[in-house]
């Protein structure tokens, strides 16, 4: 009794940061729905996972957690077990309204998928903010409206692949180098890069010119946007190598009108709201359809 009051608990969607609508998120991808795994010699996958009397073998797992990428297997194997025991509840709760035959699909969209999709505009509220929600969030979070700040800087790269232990170590020692003869001659900066960048900027005194968040890779970009004016006192990591990086100007952005990001914000909030209904309407399947066992999947990759 207790594991199964474990496994009563909220199943989400994520929509806020996926580009795709709900009804793809929560749908798996088609199959061939063979229960034997490559290694079972003959003998059907075992069965953990549970949705009233369905049962999720590993073996749809494992084919499902390619589609759920994780540092662990864990909880890639998490992710998948949660995404097929959504796709079941979604089924079980189509079937017993009968919407197969009266759904129509939109485009190329899959049976499957315009069923889920009719349901979920059928079954969750779909509810937009009002202007004094709009306006009270954006008062509650200024810090998030505003322009980009911008940076401008010069570099000099000095490559090493990733895992070129011995290369990346030389890279870094020749960037600590560099930085003791730069702060004694900092005019030397574009002479520098001319002999001794591997980036195409260094024809321009390597001079990578206004960058606001988001335009380089991310590890660099987190980085450069911590720097004060001047140059950086030791060298710059990223995928690429090792960056002797002087920061010419910085430019915060200025302050954003409410008119300008209301929509923003709207669309936000609704994405919101979305999700909680979501999430409320999943809680009220599993208390129809009993899932048992994930409890015990998630359980491993905490």
């Amino acid at each position: 009794m207790a594991s199964q009051q474990r496994d009563k608990r909220v199943l989400p969607i994520t929509v806020i940061d996926s580009g795709k609508p709900v009804a793809e998120d929560a749908r798996a991808d088609h199959h061939d729905h063979a229960d034997e795994g490559p290694r079972s010699l003959g003998r059907p996958a075992p069965n953990f996972l549970f949705v009233a009397d369905t049962a999720i073998s590993e073996a749809e797992i494992a084919r499902e957690m390619q589609f759920h990428r994780a540092m662990k297997p864990e909880q890639s194997r998490a992710d998948a077990a949660r995404a097929l025991v959504v796709r079941e509840l979604l089924r079980r709760e189509i079937e017993r309204l009968g919407l197969q035959g009266e759904v129509e699909t939109n485009g190329g969209e899959a049976g499957e998928e315009a069923c889920i999709r009719v349901l979920l505009e059928r079954e969750v509220e779909n509810r937009v903010p009002s202007e004094d929600d709009c306006r009270r969030y954006f008062d509650q979070n200024p810090e998030r409206f505003h322009a980009p700040d911008r940076i401008r800087l010069r570099h000099i790269l000095l490559a090493a692949e990733v895992d070129d232990v011995n290369g990346r170590f030389s890279a870094r020692e020749q960037g600590e180098k560099l930085i003791v003869e730069l702060k004694a001659q900092p005019h030397l900066f574009a002479d520098f890069a001319l002999r001794h960048s591997d980036c195409p900027s260094k024809t321009e005194g390597g001079d990578l010119g206004w960058l606001e968040h988001g335009q380089t890779t991310p590890e660099f970009d987190r980085q450069i946007f911590r720097l004060r004016e001047g140059l950086a006192a030791f060298p710059v990591e990223s995928r690429w190598g090792y960056h002797v990086v002087t920061v010419d100007a910085l430019e915060t952005g200025e302050k954003l009108a409410f008119d300008q990001v209301r929509q923003r914000i709207s669309d936000y909030l609704e994405l919101q709201v979305r999700q909680r209904e979501l999430q409320q309407y999943l809680q009220g399947l599993q208390e129809r359809y009993e899932v048992r066992g994930l409890a015990a999947i998630e359980a491993e990759a905490a």
